[in-house]
């Protein structure tokens, strides 16, 4: 019987209480053996209570322990190597294991937030050239069927192949991918032989236990298993070297040792420390995320002990290029990679980054340092080449591939995304509105206030769900930046495009089933949290504001006295700092996310809608065919010297 189509409302993920507790109970089985009788909540419980004969492991399949053959799902123990990949050859030297060099190669990608469709407008496009007019020629790129391809072509280069992911493989993503809680991208990922995924912060956008799910398998515990044939699990492994669930225990295996003809070669796989500063608090609760470096560098001397000559660190952070550095390039690079890359051990040869979207090939402080944007448009094709005695590196190169839609789509990754697609069909196409131009996320590297047309719109949105008495009594809305993840696009050059929205297309700009919240803030509050935009050593973040919202700030000044109190104005008043003012974010935002800590100061709070229905229910309201919505003005953010 052909499964049902899931409900719209299955995308909201699970409650903070049910994530909380069973995240507890997760721990508490790992640290006490397992539950009896051959139950489970993960595999980790089945490899503690029942440890598997060789060439054995197990998966937990609604709560039952199930021997699996061949791969074992990897322990729990901080540094616990597995034997996959860790103890038997990857391949043979041809004249008997005497060969000077053995070549080891390395297909790398970061940040691919489950787009398992080629995305649309310069989302889905690669920039390979600047014009002399200043333009830019680009090359579409992107797409499961085809990421697929390019990474089989690539493993047909060099049987000593492995593919490493640098984190946000999943969250964030897409209508195809979120309404079966991403196990879609789990199973593709399988079909294209991923071996090693670093866990980045997007991993952890449902939860501990759910990410644990992701790697063991079983149906989903709320949903169940959505597309009617059960979900097996990840086949490769993550790794969460700098993420703790107590002392000396890690989420995930901290590295993984894989041998090529006699040599061993080393990958540690982590988050950014700042990871709790960008996720919901339920989302990482009882966990810890520690300091990048310090945390490989630790690592190091155990690694040589095991023989590892290589170490290849794949972490979910990274740099920002200049704006004039094409994908292959490392122009102007910034950010926390030059200080993680200063600061690694030398025995680290290869740092694969991700969590900024960029791409750049670069050599810092004596590594090589890579990222290949993101949603799939490129790979990165890195080839080491290893002293076959001592195992060390003595030649490493790189270069960024682009994903182009012009080779054989791959037949099995096909099948698979069409059937999810044809299940999710009659709720993405469905039209919810019509505009009348491309609405754009922010970018302040392009423009300093950090402005945005879909991010006004969806704070217009907020507002609008929210300003009647009974719902709230708001009078401004906030949205953080982050939380605009795609474009809503019209193509002026064709006159067949009418500026419908879809709720696909909506979805993948608000994706994760946040929820509203109203709260009640003073006006020096508000001020307080303007300020807390700018702060040093991380990266700017400008909340986008609602319609009759404005505000200066000057770039110049030192921090905590960037905004002018006297611009900050709503509806042509200027905001009293004494007075009390009904306001509007995320559930995101609400607990103090992205930093935004003045707003655990607001007082009472009113729950609302979720995010997604405001925004169908606003352009559902405010446009037709007819009559589509304008882009709002950039003038609500001026930038002052």
């Amino acid at each position: 019987m052909q499964p049902s189509v899931p409900r719209t409302r299955d995308v909201p993920r699970p409650s903070v209480f049910l994530l909380a507790g069973a995240f507890v109970t997760g721990l508490l089985l790992v640290l006490h053996g397992g539950c009896g009788n051959h139950e489970c909540v993960n595999a980790f419980d089945c490899e503690d209570a029942n440890p598997a004969p060789e060439g054995q492991g197990w998966t937990c399949v609604e709560h039952v322990c199930q021997a699996v053959i061949p791969k074992p799902p990897p322990e729990t123990d901080a540094g616990t190597r597995t034997d996959a990949g860790t103890s038997t050859d990857a391949g043979t030297s041809d004249d008997g294991g005497t060969a000077a060099t053995v070549s080891v190669k390395i297909i790398a990608f970061n940040d691919f937030h489950g787009q398992l469709e080629p995305a649309s407008g310069s989302g889905g496009q690669i920039i390979t050239a600047a014009l002399p007019d200043g333009g830019t020629d680009r090359v579409n790129a992107g797409g499961a069927v085809y990421f697929a391809r390019h990474v089989a072509d690539l493993r047909a280069k060099n049987p000593n192949t492995v593919v490493v992911s640098a984190g946000d493989l999943i969250g964030a993503t897409p209508l195809l991918s979120a309404l079966f809680h991403d196990e879609p991208t789990i199973e593709v990922m399988n079909q294209v032989g991923l071996d090693i995924a670093a866990v980045g912060n997007h991993e952890f956008d449902e939860g501990g236990p759910e990410l644990l799910r992701m790697q063991s398998g079983g149906c989903h515990p709320v949903d169940g298993c959505q597309d009617g044939t059960g979900f097996e699990g990840a086949k490769f492994k993550y790794l969460a070297a700098n993420v703790a669930t107590g002392p000396d225990r890690t989420l995930f295996p901290r590295y993984d040792v894989r041998t090529f003809e006699g040599v061993k070669v080393a990958f540690i796989g982590m988050t950014l420390e700042g990871t709790p500063n960008i996720v919901t608090p339920s989302g990482i609760a009882g966990l810890t995320f520690k300091d990048e470096v310090e945390t490989v560098n630790a690592l190091v001397p155990e690694l040589k002990a095991q023989g590892a000559g290589a170490i290849v660190v794949v972490v979910h952070e990274g740099g920002m290029p200049a704006l004039d550095s094409l994908y292959n390039e490392c122009k102007g690079i910034s950010g926390p990679i030059l200080d993680i890359a200063q600061g690694l051990d030398p025995a680290v040869s290869v740092i694969v980054s991700g969590h900024t979207h960029q791409s750049y090939n670069c050599t810092l402080s004596g590594k090589l340092v890579t990222s290949a944007a993101s949603v799939g448009r490129l790979l990165t094709d890195i080839d080491l080449t290893l002293d076959a005695k001592t195992g060390t590196v003595t030649k490493v190169q790189a270069q960024n591939v682009i994903v182009t839609r012009t080779v054989t789509p791959d037949p099995t990754v096909t099948e698979l995304v069409s059937r999810y697609k044809g299940l999710t069909a009659p709720l993405e196409g469905r039209v919810i509105g019509w505009i009348a131009q491309t609405l754009l996320r922010g970018d302040t590297q392009k423009d300093p206030t950090g402005q945005s047309t879909l991010g006004f719109v969806i704070a217009d949105a907020q507002l609008e769900a929210t300003r009647p008495a009974g719902l709230g009594g708001a009078g401004v809305a906030f949205m953080n930046p982050g939380g605009v993840r795609a474009d809503l696009v019209r193509d002026p050059a064709n006159p067949s495009d009418t500026g419908s929205i879809t709720y696909g297309e909506a979805f993948t700009v608000q994706p994760f089933g946040n929820s509203l919240v109203t709260l009640t803030l003073t006006g020096a509050q508000i001020e307080r949290l303007l300020e807390q935009q700018f702060r040093a050593g991380t990266a700017t973040r400008i909340l986008l504001p609602s319609a009759g919202f404005s505000y200066a700030f000057s770039a110049s000044a030192p921090l905590g006295s960037k905004v002018d109190p006297g611009s900050i104005k709503l509806n042509g008043t200027t905001v009293d700092p004494a007075a009390s003012y009904r306001v509007t974010v995320n559930s995101f935002l609400a607990p103090g996310g992205d930093g935004f800590t003045v707003l655990t100061e607001g007082t009472n709070l009113r729950g609302g809608a979720v995010d997604s229905d405001a925004l169908e229910a606003y352009l559902t309201a405010k446009s037709t065919e007819a009559h589509p919505l304008p882009a709002p003005a950039l003038d609500r953010i001026t930038l002052l010297p």
